[in-house]
Order: C-alpha cells, then sequence, then structure tokens
C-alpha cells in the first residue's frame, strides 16, 4: 500500500485470489496500529534531516475527502470558506552527512511551511544549509535562513514549453545547457569532492553561463524578442533568478536541479492516481509516515520490509534510543542471530 501505492481494496482482491482473505478494513487496521510503534523512529529521522547540509522541496497537490466534505457543509451554512483551501503533499529531501533522508507531509500547509517545521529542529549556531527548490516563493522557509538554488530544470522547461514557436532559440539555450550537465555527469563519475566540483564548474561551466547570459540579455536589449511574448517571459524567469540557478558555480556542493525531490514525489503521485483521496487527515499521516521510512530505506539500500518489521519487533528499543534505528544502521542495533542475511 505505502511503498507501492496500491490500494487497499486492491490488495482485498489480491488476497482472496491467493486464499488468504485479508479485508481493506483490516489491513488499515493493521497499519494505523503499528503507526505508533514507529513515530519515534520517524521523529528521529525528522531530527535528522533538519541537520543536513542540502534540503530539497517540493509539494504536490493532494485531496482529503474530510476537508473537501467539511467545505461543503460551510458553503451550505452560508459561511466564509477556510482562509487556505488547497491540500498538498510536500516532499523534503535532507542531505546530511553523507546520507538521504525523505519525509512527506501531508495537509494544507505548503512546502516551505513544512521545511520550516523541520529547520525548527536544526542544531542552534548551525551554518545555514543550502536549498534546492524551483521558483515558487510558498517554496520558501518563511524567516528561517537558508541558502536558496533554483532548479535549471524548471528553467529549462520555461523554454521547451515555447519551443514550437522559437525553435531557434530554445534549441540554442538547450545545447548550452546540456553541457553544463555533461560537466556535472563528469564530475559525478570522477566521484569529485564538493571542493573540486565547485572548482571544475567555474572552470568548464561558468564560460558557459556566462555566455548564455550574454546572449539572452542582448535579445531583450536589442529587442529582438516581444518581452510579452513566451520566450520573453522565459527569459525574464531565468533573469530574475539567476543568482539562485547558477549557485552551483558559488556554493560547493550546491546541485543543478529538484529532480531528487521529484522522483520522490512520484510516490505521493502515484498514491493520488491509484486511490484519488485520502478519506481523513490521520489516514493522510499514516501514509506520510509509512512513505517516509519506505523511501528512506531504499535510498539507504536496506530492506523497507524487513525494517518496519524490526522497528515493531523491538518497539520499546527504538523508542528508548531511536538514532540506533534508522535504515543505515538499525542491523547494528540487532543481536548477530537476528541480523538478516
Amino acid at each position: 500500500r505505502y511503498g507501492s501505492g496500491l490500494p487497499f481494496y486492491r490488495i482485498e482482491g489480491l488476497q482472496r485470489v491467493l486464499g488468504v482473505p485479508l479485508p481493506a478494513s483490516v489491513q488499515w487496521e493493521l497499519a494505523s496500529g503499528a503507526a505508533g510503534k514507529l513515530g519515534p523512529a520517524l521523529q528521529e529521522l525528522i531530527g535528522q534531516a533538519a541537520q543536513g547540509e542540502i534540503l530539497y522541496n517540493d509539494d504536490t497537490p493532494m485531496k482529503i475527502l474530510d476537508f473537501l466534505v467539511e467545505a461543503r457543509k460551510r458553503k451550505e451554512r452560508g459561511e466564509k470558506p477556510e482562509e487556505r483551501t488547497g491540500t498538498f503533499t510536500s516532499g523534503v529531501v535532507s542531505e546530511v552527512s553523507g546520507r538521504q533522508v525523505v519525509l512527506y507531509f501531508t495537509g494544507r500547509r505548503h512546502a516551505g511551511e513544512n521545511l520550516a517545521q523541520v529547520l525548527a529542529q536544526r542544531a542552534a549556531g548551525s551554518d545555514a544549509p543550502i536549498q534546492m527548490c524551483d521558483g515558487l516563493d510558498r517554496n520558501l522557509p518563511g524567516e528561517l535562513k537558508t541558502i536558496v538554488s533554483n532548479c535549471l530544470v524548471h528553467a529549462r522547461r520555461q523554454f521547451v514549453d515555447v519551443a514550437e514557436n522559437f525553435p531557434a532559440q530554445v534549441q540554442h539555450v538547450l545545447e548550452e545547457l546540456a553541457e553544463v550537465y555533461r560537466n556535472d555527469a563528469r564530475a559525478r563519475t570522477e566521484a569529485m569532492s564538493p571542493e573540486g566540483r565547485l572548482r571544475f564548474h567555474r572552470q568548464e561551466s561558468g564560460p558557459v553561463m556566462e555566455r548564455l547570459k550574454v546572449w539572452l540579455d542582448a535579445l531583450v536589449a536589442d529587442k529582438k524578442v516581444e518581452p510579452n511574448s513566451g520566450l520573453g517571459k522565459a527569459i525574464a524567469y531565468v533573469q530574475k533568478r539567476w543568482e539562485r540557478l547558477t549557485l552551483f558555480l558559488n556554493a560547493a556542493g550546491a546541485p543543478l536541479d529538484n529532480n531528487l525531490c521529484e522522483r520522490m514525489l512520484k510516490k505521493a503521485i502515484l498514491h493520488r492516481k491509484n486511490s484519488l483521496f485520502y478519506k481523513t487527515e490521520n489516514g493522510a499521516r499514516v501514509c506520510d509516515l509509512y512513505m517516509s521510512l519506505i523511501a528512506t530505506a531504499k535510498l539507504a539500500k536496506a530492506d523497507p520490509f524487513d525494517y518496519l518489521t524490526q522497528l515493531q519487533r523491538h518497539a520499546e528499543q527504538v523508542a528508548a534510543k531511536p538514532s540506533e534505528w534508522m535504515p543505515w544502521n538499525y542491523r547494528e542495533a540487532l543481536g548477530p542471530a537476528q541480523r538478516p542475511p
């Protein structure tokens, strides 16, 4: 259900065919009942994510049926709607000490507000982390300070969307950005350190980005593009965010794009596609918990099923010392006889 997005009623049908009936209601009782035992592990993940050097965040629309029902009742009573009616699932991915932590939050808060909730647990006196997101202001964590980097893929998409009307100009932009991505791929292949990658990008990608900026500015200055056209708006998007789009040339470790978070959000999108909505806010909370633990375990190359099983079997130890029961170290907390082969 929470690892692959298969709704309870479909699992019920599969179980019936296999001759082991498992009603959807029973599945929910088991999942929600175990959530309390898994809570300490999730809270520890949030605490560790708050210490990350790089944090990615974004959100996607999501429905909670109870919210829609309440909105309809308010309308029928002639009351004003809630100040905020949208519902979202936010994804936050934190890179901390060479590990990646994935967190999901579903409700009325935007991605920036959920990121602020995470960063509220950041150790006092810590340096501001790098934050990767798209250009929407709602992704920013309010008063909490981050070093903001904007997504080059989102910027690229502004041009791709107008390629039919401006093929030559868009092709030039794509070719320039492709050179930057080839450089980044080389940095990964050669396993460069963050500082080495920064020097490499400054040497190889810096001239490319500067050449692109000069070219874009000239199109506007020489009035070769109408400001209100699709191409003009794409150029304005990039010009407004140039410093954030090129943070990878100025800060060690700064990513080029938000693709990591986008991939993690696909898990939430899969739930939306298959199940359409959550019935209650509590159901969304339970799903967020399981998805966070499962996604983090997968990135840590741990077996999610075994991990969730061991957390339940050792619930008292997890509650006492949750830091010893993370996906990357829980096997050490098990005795040798209990460790999976």
